[in-house]
């Protein structure tokens, strides 16, 4: 099972959105919302709601991806996320993640009984290419008790 049949199997909001992924490797992930009318807002294009869910499973995504084989030993968890908003957002939207820090880096931390945190970027682009937002989501491998 991949990461995103998995996370489309285990994540009702993803299906609920039909977020679609493209691409999900521990350097990157790509991930798709189609553009919905049930999904828009007052302007016409996807709901901050629906872009904000589209960046996050993003950066799950790659975490997942990067960090699945240290899930015996830690949960990965958000710790905060910022997002801007840069121009309007209209049509089908892809997120593109990126990891802020090398794996080896975290896991090194874990290794030492630290409680790693790392950021991932995320820039949701429209169809033209343009950037429409940017987040930046915090997290962390926290250790199981």
């Amino acid at each position: 099972m991949t990461v995103g049949e998995m996370l489309t199997a285990s994540v009702p909001m993803v299906r609920t959105l039909k977020l679609e992924y493209l691409e999900t490797t521990a350097e990157r992930a790509v991930l798709a919302l189609p553009d919905q009318p049930e999904y828009r807002n007052h302007v016409g294009g996807p709901h901050a709601g629906a872009m904000f869910t589209l960046a996050e499973s993003a950066s799950g995504a790659i975490v997942i991806a990067a960090f699945g084989d240290q899930m015996s030993r830690a949960v990965p968890l958000p710790v905060t996320t910022e997002m801007a908003f840069k121009k309007i957002a209209k049509g089908p939207l892809t997120a593109t993640a990126t990891l802020g820090r090398p794996v080896a880096d975290v896991v090194a931390e874990l290794d030492e009984g630290k409680r790693p945190e790392f950021p991932v970027g995320v820039e949701i682009r429209r169809e033209d290419g343009a950037v429409t937002s940017e987040m930046t989501v915090v997290w962390t491998l926290r250790p199981h008790s």
